[in-house]
């Protein structure tokens, strides 16, 4: 799925750049007295660019509680609680909070840490700790909301993790998976071509 993903960034880059082109060929051939107006048009849209999406923007499509935004747990649950939660909401991962202070992020757990280190193992989730097995806060790799999505999918193929926390100066704000991301980049490819069709069919 990462190769899938870093191919479909390239292709759409590669689409943009051969419609950008045409754009301006298109404004050599064109009158003169045009040049002015269709040079700051294509100046605008490239300027917005494929990379105009932020996390934000993610969060505020899914919704507060959508996908397992605001799912978490705390450190002192059982692995087998949170492994139940996960299930029920049919999310991959909870952000794990110390008792009481459910703004403060002190971790995260997923169901790779459950596979790796419970079931292999050997160990009983019920009387194993999210603490015990958690990925801790400072291993952990974070956006903010005013992350790119480019950047976001970029730090989450590099690092092979489907999760991502967002965290603001005020604390904990959400998280957000490679599925999210993923679509936020199809729409937003999507959207930048019908501008730059419509612009090259005379739309603007």
């Amino acid at each position: 799925m990462q190769g899938g993903i870093r191919a479909f960034v390239s292709q759409g880059s590669i689409v943009k750049n051969a419609l950008l082109q045409h754009v301006r060929l298109s404004n050599s051939l064109r009158p003169l007295m045009l040049a002015r107006h269709e040079s700051t048009s294509a100046a605008r849209i490239e300027e917005h660019g494929f990379e105009s999406t932020t996390i934000s923007d993610v969060m505020t499509a899914k919704g507060k509680g959508a996908d397992g935004s605001w799912l978490w747990c705390t450190t002192e649950d059982s692995v087998y609680d949170a492994v139940k939660s996960m299930t029920q909401h049919n999310v991959g991962a909870l952000v794990v909070v110390k008792p009481g202070e459910k703004s403060s992020i002190a971790g995260i757990i997923t169901e790779r840490d459950y596979l790796r280190k419970i079931i292999v193992q050997g160990r009983s989730s019920k009387s194993t700790k999210v603490g015990d097995i958690m990925t801790e806060e400072n291993k952990l790799i974070t956006v903010t909301p005013d992350t790119k999505v480019l950047k976001a999918m970029q730090l989450m193929t590099d690092n092979r993790i489907r999760h991502i926390p967002v965290i603001d100066d005020k604390g904990m704000k959400g998280m957000v998976s490679i599925g999210d991301v993923v679509r936020a980049v199809v729409s937003e490819h999507r959207e930048e071509l019908n501008r730059l069709n419509a612009f090259i069919q005379g739309g603007y």
